[in-house]
């Protein structure tokens, strides 16, 4: 009797344990189709800006049904970065290619990405990617990725993108997008 009296206990009490604001999206705020996090570090006191969009209309010639996904910018290391977060596997970076297009605006092929262990994760983190993929989001209404890769085979997302001024506005207050001549400079140097 004491046992199941200790464990309804517990959990009534684990129960009234809420999880930490810096790994949930229970504080964002709206705009349009995006959830806008404005946390901060309680380690170093910063802020951790990022914007969030879902979809459930993402593919993999290997996976029998459509999963979710996600699309994410956000400052990591003081840099702006775009992240593509899948249920599946995507690729490696020895054998995969990412491409987008944003409404009709021409699309864009071969982008310089990476891919995370795990092999779920793509990133744009390379300065002029990122300034080129902000450039094209700028007041298009729908977003076109593809990966291709010689080991997970095609994925595909697409994104409706309401709400993304104020995402991008957010989620880059923290690491400034660096102008498009900047990013050049930044990928010539680096590269």
């Amino acid at each position: 009797m004491r046992m199941v009296g200790a464990l309804v206990a517990l959990a009534v009490v684990g129960g009234c344990i809420t999880r930490d604001p810096a790994v949930s999206v229970s504080n964002a705020t709206s705009s349009g189709n995006w959830k806008i996090e404005k946390t901060v570090d309680r380690i170093t006191g910063a802020p951790l800006p990022s914007a969030q969009l879902m979809t459930r209309t993402s593919s993999n010639s290997a996976v029998s049904s459509p999963k979710p996904a996600g699309l994410q910018l956000t400052c990591f290391e003081g840099q702006p970065l775009v992240r593509f977060a899948f249920e599946f596997k995507v690729g490696t970076d020895a054998n995969s290619s990412l491409g987008y297009r944003f409404d009709d605006k021409p699309g864009r092929d071969d982008v310089k990405s990476r891919i995370l262990p795990g092999y779920q994760v793509i990133v744009i983190d390379d300065p002029a990617a990122v300034a080129d993929f902000i450039r094209d989001l700028e007041g298009a209404k729908s977003l076109y990725v593809r990966i291709r890769s010689l080991h997970a085979g095609r994925t595909t997302a697409e994104f409706e993108l309401d709400g993304s001024a104020a995402a991008v506005q957010a989620a880059f207050s923290a690491c400034p997008l660096p102008r498009p001549a900047e990013a050049v400079r930044k990928r010539r140097t680096t590269g």
